[in-house]
């Protein structure tokens, strides 16, 4: 359980930096904040997933809520709007609990409002309740009156006053519905109020703060169709499910009964013995979502869909290390329906079927999720029969050459791209200019590809293959001499980053890591400790690696201002969580049973899980000190690493 007190509630500022996420296994979420306020054009009650675990649409943005006391009218609601908030309800906020959803209680005049929010597994549909606590001590009328407030727009998207927005809607029993587009689903509030009071205005000029501090367009309008009024005398509790699934329960105990039993399942399955392990458990389940019949993994919430890279970076942690290897199979065996010319897809796009295929590691990493699954379920049946050929025709493509100039080389190391592509995970691109192209032998692809050829060998020795055993034994060996040759920098005692036709880039970087924590180490093991010395002294903070050494003239501190800005800095200082997860494999290695430094690393961590994404990783932070989290705050490969050291 996370828990924040009342200081932390009323002060505006904090509170709208504490975010809450939840989701519903098919890629749709309820996000916001702990003030009320909604600070990204991704905040909102309900975002739908129409085609899973993508086609994202948010259709309710919040509640405007009222508590009415003997007549007096309290708003327990709060706004961002152009140089003001209004209402400010936060102000009477005592406490704010992740237990294990969202819950506020509200203190009026003695008296206490718990209101909650989650989201029932597999349904596009969001569950907010209302409970007047010290109902039954209470001689005073107490009244709820709640105003939806309506987006209905692609969740990327900012909603504005439309004149073809349809605010009508239809009222029956205790089912209220509204259908503004033709092209977008009908949303039904089942509620338990006693009237429906028909309204029917946009709310104008919601300042959207973070958006505005990204450089993005940051005002929004809503629409309000309708109130609900609750008596709280006569019924305790407020209900309202709101869906846009017609078959889905609607008994609110029901629902929140079984959503309970699923976590705590979810926490007991994976074993953990630390409050951190426990609710990263709960956190990893939030990025495991539906894609067809098969799985998938949302790599950050709350922009990012499924990429292949962050999925099976993330696999080993998120579904291996919380007892889920169910899923892990269902994911492999889903990507493996997509490979094309030897690849796996880097990008499920949001629109259209199309995957994009634009990554050199994707790939590589998925055989290291498929050694990873195999090596813990000891189900080497499902490589032997199904994935064994496809593995080793992805090795023969990269031989040949693929997309994107992908070859392996006469020297036997990767090479790959062109100085107008990003293709290996330091992949931010402006328009045309790409900031960190890596162009030719990156020193993590060949670590990859070196563990790739030695997990085939492992694979080929297993099942009998003695021609592919000597043929990737070859591959490999020749890989290792080459790299060990081209990329120790005797100068600086660590690796070089990029090698390219005699250049060798000398830039400190977190990638040679990889050289030392994968399964099959590439570095000769006199260099490790040098390695990894290097690595502790300029790159390690307290929440993961700097992607740039602060010595380097390029180095960007700060993780703000424009799109440009923060894109130009994306990977140029900025520390990233997930690399924690390598950085302690390889620490491991040189550092026996040092299991006390490893425990400090890790440290900082639990200190994060309160702070931005409230029980969950953040996507990146600052370079310097105090490491302000930024990108996504909840981020697949951040909480799936720290799993799989931690379970380690």
């Amino acid at each position: 359980m996370i828990k924040l007190d009342r200081n932390a509630c009323t002060n505006f500022d904090a509170a709208a930096s504490f975010e809450w996420l939840e989701t519903n296994g098919t890629g749709g979420f309820a996000m916001g904040t702990v003030s009320g306020a909604n600070t990204r054009r991704y905040h909102g009650l309900l975002t739908a997933a129409t085609r899973p675990p993508l086609g994202r649409v948010t259709l309710l943005s919040k509640f405007e809520e009222t508590l009415i006391i003997d007549s007096e009218r309290y708003e327990l609601s709060a706004n961002q709007f152009p140089e003001r908030v209004h209402p400010t309800g936060f102000r009477f906020l005592t406490e704010f609990r992740l237990d294990p959803f969202p819950i506020w209680i509200f203190e009026v005049n003695s008296i206490r409002i718990e209101k909650s929010v989650f989201m029932p597994n597999g349904f596009n549909s969001v569950v907010c309740r209302w409970t007047f606590l010290n109902a039954r001590t209470n001689q005073r009328s107490v009244q709820l009156e709640l105003r939806p407030l309506l987006s209905f727009t692609d969740y990327h998207h900012l909603q504005h006053a439309d004149n073809k927005f349809d605010g009508s809607f239809n009222s029956r029993e205790d089912v209220v519905t509204v259908k503004p587009y033709p092209n977008l689903p009908e949303l039904n509030f089942s509620h338990n109020a006693i009237a429906i009071e028909a309204t029917g205005h946009w709310y104008q000029n919601f300042e959207l703060t973070i958006e505005k501090e990204r450089g993005f367009d940051f005002y929004e309008d809503l629409f309000q169709p309708f109130a609900m009024h609750f008596d709280l005398n006569t019924s305790p509790t407020a209900d309202v499910v709101a869906s846009a699934d017609l078959e889905v329960e609607t008994n609110v105990d029901k629902l929140e009964k079984a959503e309970l039993i699923r976590r705590n399942d979810l926490v007991r399955l994976a074993g953990g013995k630390t409050d951190l392990q426990k609710q990263l458990a709960l956190a990893a389940d939030q990025f495991l979502v539906a894609r067809g019949n098969g799985q998938t993994v949302i790599a950050g919430y709350p922009w990012f869909s499924d990429w292949g890279r962050d999925t099976m970076i993330a696999l080993p942690g998120l579904t291996l290390a919380t007892g889920r290897s169910a899923i892990a199979r269902n994911i492999i065996l889903e990507f493996s329906k997509h490979i094309s010319e030897g690849m796996i897809p880097n990008r499920f796009p949001d629109a259209g079927e199309i995957p994009d295929y634009n990554t050199v590691d994707a790939t590589l990493w998925y055989f290291e999720a498929i050694r990873a699954y195999a090596e813990t379920t000891g189900d080497h049946d499902l490589v032997q029969e199904v994935l064994y050929e496809q593995l080793a025709d992805i090795i023969a493509w990269h031989v040949r050459g693929t997309r994107y100039n992908i070859h392996a080389d006469t020297d036997g190391l990767l090479f790959a791209g062109s100085p107008d592509l990003q293709l290996t995970w330091m992949d931010a691109k402006i328009g045309n200019l790409v900031i960190t192209p890596r162009t030719g032998k990156p020193v993590e692809i060949q670590a990859l590809w070196y563990n790739a050829l030695r997990i085939m060998a492992d694979f080929a020795t297993r099942f009998g293959h003695d021609q592919d055993l000597q043929r990737f034994d070859a591959m490999a060996d020749l890989a290792k001499l080459s790299f060990n040759g081209l990329f120790w920098n005797e100068a600086e005692q660590c690796l070089f980053d990029v090698v390219e036709n005699g250049h060798r880039d000398g830039s400190v970087r977190p990638n040679q890591i990889f050289s030392i924590s994968l399964a099959h180490p590439v570095l000769n093991k006199e260099h490790w400790q040098a390695v990894v010395e290097k690595v502790e002294k300029e790159l390690l903070t307290p929440v993961g690696l700097r992607s740039l050494s602060p010595k380097d003239p390029t180095y960007v501190p700060t993780y703000i201002g424009s799109p440009f800005d923060r894109d130009s800095g994306y990977h140029q200082g900025t520390v990233w969580g997930w690399l924690i997860g390598p950085f302690v494999d390889a620490y491991r290695k040189v550092h026996i049973d040092d299991e006390t430094a490893i425990a400090n690393m890790l440290a900082g961590f639990e200190q994060h899980l309160a702070e931005a994404g409230l029980g969950t990783a953040s996507e990146i932070f600052d370079g310097d000190a105090p490491h302000t989290p930024r990108g996504c705050p909840a981020q697949a490969w951040s909480v799936g690493e720290l799993l799989r050291v931690m379970n380690e």
